[in-house]
């Protein structure tokens, strides 16, 4: 039996759009909801085994990517939302009634990634957003509970869905951090 990884992916990745224009996230909550309008695709998607961030029901990893912050904005319920930890660099924004982690923002203007805003694709009904590329900081799932003898199995199934396993970030994102650092320093 294979490892669940999250339900968005369990039965495969499924592509995005190349020319989907963004969407509406919503809570849990059964009434009042706390909607999100975003107005461009996400990009980084990602399945991500932190223990900061939300997850869903059942599911091992979150999933979670990136949009420009400016394309984000709260469209209903806003006094609903409170800052889930306001210490952690990512500001993450949970509605009060279902816990749903509705959004997170880097308010640090020094931080690499200081301009996106985190947000998880399956809060919306809409189709298009861009597929999950891989997995981060997989070996967080341990503190989660995870057995620690499962790993292996975690990381096969994580390749056989396509999403390459990290216990960071992707190449790529590891390579934003660290310019950005050396921009930073003068170095570059």
């Amino acid at each position: 039996m294979n490892p669940t990884i999250h339900p968005a992916v369990d039965n495969g990745v499924r592509a995005g759009s190349d020319s989907f224009p963004g969407g509406t996230l919503h809570c849990h909550c059964a009434s009042d909801r706390v909607e999100v309008a975003v107005k461009a695709q996400s990009a980084h998607n990602h399945v991500c085994g932190c223990t900061k961030c939300w997850k869903p029901d059942g599911a091992t990893f979150s999933m979670v990517a990136v949009v420009p912050r400016d394309s984000l904005s709260v469209t209903a319920h806003e006094e609903k939302l409170d800052v889930v930890d306001p210490s952690a660099a990512i500001q993450r924004h949970a509605c009060r009634g279902c816990g749903v982690h509705m959004y997170g923002r880097i308010e640090n203007t020094g931080h690499p990634f200081h301009g996106l805003d985190f947000i998880h694709t399956e809060l919306s009904d809409d189709s298009g957003w861009s597929a999950p590329e891989f997995a981060a900081f997989v070996s967080s799932i341990i503190e989660s509970g995870t057995n620690p003898g499962d790993m292996d199995a975690v990381r096969s199934r994580l390749k056989e869905l396509g999403l390459p396993p990290y216990d960071c970030l992707s190449p790529p994102l590891m390579d934003a951090i660290a310019t950005h650092i050396a921009k930073a320093k003068g170095v570059l």
